[in-house]
């Protein structure tokens, strides 16, 4: 067979372009730039351009959903500056990455972890090690003093808490003592819920069960050494309010779009809403209007052949019903890349994109 060893032009395919640095001036240069590139460069580029289009449509709600440790990672500001810039719309996080950012914002500090130092020694000087950094034990106990404090003085409607009116309550509490930046003191002034789906997996989650049982059975547990009496109190906490709190905000939406950092309970929790919609009308027999994602940007390193729902694609998505098909209009980036690289450099282009010229 002979080939015909065409052009490409001739067929549509878009062109590639070297990088030229010295066309760059901003880091919003750089990445339309790397758009023509190839690999995770070309991946970052993309997101970019997808997320300026997220950006410039009002009628889009956006949702990021984020795990691993990035707030003692120290992208908590990034975080935060996503927020106040008004592109983010609600916030799915682990329980974990909300306690640690919380140490942040009432003035605490993590540190880099000295590898002279083994684990246990580490145990012994309270310090607990995440890959090479370090949180305080002492900071997480103040985390729980916080905690405690507002448990006490804030009453939900119905006497009943939830991950999003606790981490409301908490973000009305950092505003007001101004320790400085925070994600839930960001939240709380935009008016942006924060969902914990895994709740109890978190230090957050120990602090309000241990407030439920010292608040039930307070000096009557001292010295006390049966689990049986020790475990024995349920908080007032009902995972379900931020079930039917999230499914009526996504149906509010025109459009959605999904950031999603890492993946894990976050990213499937914030995406099972739009089966949640289709199975609510075939069970109920309600007539609601499907949701799906248009717009999707995936910064996760997660390859896909491990078959988790952190590395799967958009497009296995799709036959879930939970993301808007190509040819229906819906626009995807998934950038295989660690996400403290990845994420400063996309959320300075699109801050710099949406600068006053």
């Amino acid at each position: 067979m002979t080939r015909e060893l065409r052009d490409g032009r001739e067929d549509g395919l878009r062109p590639l372009q070297s990088l030229a640095l010295d066309g760059v001036s901003s880091f919003a240069d750089l990445l339309r730039g790397m758009s023509d590139t190839a690999f995770a460069g070309r991946q970052l580029g993309e997101a970019f351009a997808i997320l300026c289009e997220i950006a410039e449509r009002p009628q889009c709600r956006t949702v990021l959903t984020v795990s691993g440790a990035m707030t003692v990672a120290k992208q908590g500001r990034i975080l935060c500056d996503l927020v106040d810039a008004g592109l983010i719309d609600a916030i799915v996080s682990t329980g974990a990455l909300m306690a640690h950012g919380l140490t942040e914002s009432i003035g605490l500090t993590h540190y880099r972890y000295d590898p002279s130092k083994s684990d246990e020694r580490l145990f012994q000087l309270g310090y607990n090690r995440i890959y090479d950094t370090l949180e305080m034990e002492a900071n997480l106990n103040d985390v729980e003093k916080m905690v405690r404090s507002v448990l006490r003085e804030v009453q939900p409607e119905d006497g009943v808490w939830s991950s999003a009116r606790l981490c409301a309550a908490l973000g009305e509490r950092l505003d007001r003592e101004n320790h400085g930046a925070g994600i839930l003191r960001s939240c709380h002034r935009r008016g942006v819920p924060v969902f914990i789906p895994a709740f109890s997996d978190s230090e957050l989650g120990l602090d309000v069960a241990t407030w439920a049982m010292s608040e039930a059975q307070g000096a009557q547990l001292a010295g006390e050494s049966d689990p049986n009496k020790v475990f024995n109190t349920v908080p007032a906490f009902n995972p379900f309010l931020d079930l039917q709190q999230y499914a009526r905000f996504i149906g509010e939406a025109e459009e959605l779009a999904i950031l999603t950092i890492g993946g894990g309970v976050p990213r499937n929790w914030a995406q099972q809403v739009a089966p949640y919609y289709d199975i609510t009308n075939d069970r109920v027999g309600t007539e609601l209007a499907a949701p799906r994602f248009r717009f999707g940007i995936r910064i996760c390193p997660e390859p896909v052949h491990w078959g988790g729902l952190s590395g799967c694609t958009y497009s296995e998505g799709v036959s879930w019903g939970k993301f808007m098909a190509p040819q229906d209009g819906g626009r995807f980036a998934e950038v295989m890349a660690d996400a403290t690289i990845a994420l400063p450099l996309l959320a300075k282009g699109i801050l710099e994109h949406l600068a006053p010229k």
